[in-house]
């Protein structure tokens, strides 16, 4: 027996021993995680009892390959090995199955086999329960006495899945019913059919305008109302639900009346065990007529909760499907939609004379007033920019008997930013009257309108200002006599605004307005003309236009005569003479353009030092010194600078002719007074055209016929 561990009996394990370290059994592992190291050994390096160490011996030596995780690091890394293993192969039809232990040197035969018996085949042990009719003669030939057949008991776990199964049956009746094939063919195939209800005959009650959806995969029946703006009525999603709409109306029935399946009788325990028996010939059952495919057709009256329903037109698909599945032929639709309704004119109140009309209007149409809008676009497009005026401007005379002002003279300027007129009158030496503005910038409404009416009033435009045109501002009658250049040039450039500056419209209305043959057409032009040269005054093509066609307007005939005659060009104005007058008007005002800062600002302007300007910044910086100049003379006087190849002005030149004082330019010899002093105003049309050349205009009216009869003559 052992010895108990007394002092003296026992050896010390620590005798000889030289390693007292602590393992450190506390580390991290894949770099982050803490955990405790089982596989350390004790003090000193002895194993603990009942721990087993594992070398860890390694062909790869520490701190190579990578710091990551082994699930990251052999992630997809499988190690592949080839094998075999035997096995006796024991379901060959030519095998024989020997016999079980001690007899397994013998084999199975034929008299080895009956009902009744059992058989071990390797292991597993088979009673024979019965055999077919061949086997049972087969035997008894043989003297074999076979027994009657017996039965197979029943397997546990069949019956287990058995009962499991027919406890998972539903406690209610059930009936199957074979909507899925419906639904199947005719899922999304819904009939449209436009319908109205006629409900004038109740209190406040109107046509209402409907849309029936006949839904082929259950037969249900979904209407929807059309409720058009304005009507007075709530938009309500649906104005019957989806659903079967029986034909015709019966009381309620109770709850569980009608239903889909009917129980005769319920026997047995209540809940788990319960049976039910159906009743299935439906002799109990409440039957309700609902509308089908086969009810509905354009012009049949649909009797819906009441409400009768015409069906009037239908969708191409609805058309379609019952041409295919009833034979029937499209029918004629039945109008249902009353006409248009007249939209009813808004009534605003009449002007009250407070403020503009606008501004009066916009208080009408809300609660909280506010200020019209303007036409932001428009006044960006045509406000001033640089020498684009956007300022039309026309000589005007009264229409009066009176002597006094028949020969006063008026300036009207039409702006086309906001359509408003300035006149101004250019005063005239030692004619009684003082000049100056006659009317302020203002919008002119049309002559005979009402002056508190509940319409906006009509304003004179753009297009209502031409040669020849007769003008009526404050009971003052004005006829446009004459226009600026710069007017001329913007109305025909705007053709379409101006329809009486396009010059081929102007001869499609010569073209078919005379009645007098070709020849004598040209006969009367020749006859101004006795030189042959092809050249007629302007007093005379006025004249023969007007025999022409007697309707044509003042602004049409210069407008030809811009067109197909010699004008006056702007250098043929003396530029010493414009000089003169520019330095002339700032001597008047003592306006200095060295103590102006004009010369600052421009050079300010020319940060390259080239002494040269664009057209834009010179204008600008004019208007900033705030020039007494006019407008045309200064334009003028810009245009005869001096341009480089950019199109920018020689600003220095243009000091220079400013410069009153230090180069001043002395009066033309044929300077007279109130010569180079009057204006665009006090000339006529004859100085602006000096000739028309006629055979051109001849030939662009009537065509070829004109040279023909020039060659004759000649």
């Amino acid at each position: 027996m052992a010895l108990p561990f007394l002092p003296g009996n026992n050896f010390s394990k620590n005798l000889g021993k030289e390693k007292f370290h602590k393992s450190h059994h506390f580390d991290y592992v894949n770099r982050d995680v803490a955990k405790m190291m089982e596989d350390k050994a004790g003090i000193g390096g002895v194993p603990l009892p009942g721990q087993d160490l594992t070398p860890k011996n390694s062909v790869f030596p520490r701190g190579e390959g990578a710091n990551q995780p082994a699930w990251v690091a052999f992630d997809k890394q499988v190690l592949s090995f080839n094998g075999y293993f035997q096995e006796s192969v024991v379901e060959r039809r030519e095998e024989q199955i020997p016999r079980p232990p001690p007899n397994d040197a013998k084999y199975y035969t034929v008299e080895d086999f009956n009902v009744g018996r059992e058989l071990t085949l390797y292991g597993r042990v088979f009673k024979l329960t019965s055999c077919d009719e061949f086997t049972r003669n087969f035997l008894t030939k043989l003297g074999v006495r076979v027994p009657p057949p017996d039965g197979t008991p029943n397997d546990p776990y069949a019956d287990h899945r058995k009962a499991l199964d027919e406890s998972m049956q539903p406690l209610r009746p059930y009936e199957r019913f074979d909507t899925l094939k419906q639904f199947l063919d005719h899922d999304r195939h819904v009939l449209r059919f436009y319908c109205f209800w006629d409900d004038t005959d109740s209190m406040f009650g109107d046509p209402r305008e409907l849309v029936l959806h006949y839904f082929l995969a259950d037969d249900t029946i979904e209407i929807r109302e059309v409720i058009p703006a304005n009507s007075g009525r709530d938009a309500a999603p649906v104005f019957l639900r989806r659903g079967k709409v029986p034909k015709d109306v019966v009381a309620l029935k109770q709850p569980g009346e009608v239903t889909e399946r009917t129980v005769l009788n319920v026997f047995g325990p209540t809940g788990h065990g319960s049976r039910y028996i159906l009743d299935s010939l439906k002799t109990g059952a409440v039957n309700v007529d609902s509308y089908k495919d086969s009810d509905l057709s354009i012009g049949a009256q649909l009797n819906v909760w009441g409400r009768k329903i015409v069906l009037c037109d239908c969708d191409d698909f609805t058309k379609e499907f019952y041409r295919t599945k009833y034979g029937v032929k499209e029918s004629a639709p039945i109008p249902y939609k009353s006409g248009p309704a007249v939209p009813r004119a808004k009534e605003v109140p009449p002007y009250n004379g407070f403020g503009s009309e606008e501004d009066s209007l916009c208080s009408c149409a809300g609660l909280l007033p506010k200020p019209p809008r303007r036409d932001f676009v428009k006044f960006m497009e045509k406000d001033r920019c640089g020498l684009e005026s956007n300022v039309l401007r026309f000589l005007a005379k009264m229409e009066t008997t009176k002597p006094i002002d028949m020969d006063r003279r008026f300036i009207i300027s039409y702006f086309l930013a906001d359509d408003t007129l300035l006149v101004f009158e250019p005063p005239v030496r030692n004619s009684g009257m003082g000049g100056g503005k006659f009317l302020e910038r203002q919008r002119v409404k049309k002559p005979n309108q009402p002056r508190y009416g509940t319409e906006l009033s009509e304003y004179y435009k753009a297009s209502d200002m031409f040669v020849g045109n007769v003008v009526e501002l404050n009971k003052f009658r004005f006829v446009l006599i004459d226009a600026d250049e710069y007017a001329f040039r913007y109305m025909e450039a705007h053709g379409d605004e101006f329809p009486r500056c396009a010059p081929q419209d102007i001869i499609d209305r010569v073209r078919g307005a005379p009645s007098q043959q070709v020849e004598e057409v040209l006969s009367a032009f020749q006859k101004c003309d006795p030189s042959r040269s092809g050249y007629i005054s302007y007093d005379d093509f006025v004249a023969l236009v007007q025999l022409l066609n007697s309707n044509i307007s003042a602004q049409e005939i210069m407008t030809l005569a811009r067109v197909y005659g010699e004008r006056t060009q702007d250098g043929d104005v003396d530029t010493a003479g414009l000089i003169y007058l520019v330095q002339d008007s700032l001597r008047k005002h003592n306006f200095d353009i060295r103590t102006n800062k004009l010369q600052e600002a421009l050079i300010q302007r020319d940060a390259q030092k080239s002494e040269y300007l664009c057209l834009n910044e010179v204008v600008t910086a004019c208007k900033a010194v705030k020039i007494p100049v006019p407008r045309d003379m200064l334009a003028t006087l810009v245009s005869r600078c001096s341009r480089n190849e950019r199109e920018e002005v020689n600003y220095r030149e243009l000091l220079r002719y400013m410069d009153w004082k230090t180069y001043p330019v002395p009066p033309p010899t044929n300077y007279q007074q109130g010569v180079f002093n009057q204006s665009w105003s006090q000339r006529s049309p004859a100085d602006q055209v000096h000739r028309i050349q006629y055979p051109t205009l001849l030939r662009d009216i009537f065509g070829e016929a004109i040279n023909s009869l020039i060659e004759q003559q000649n």
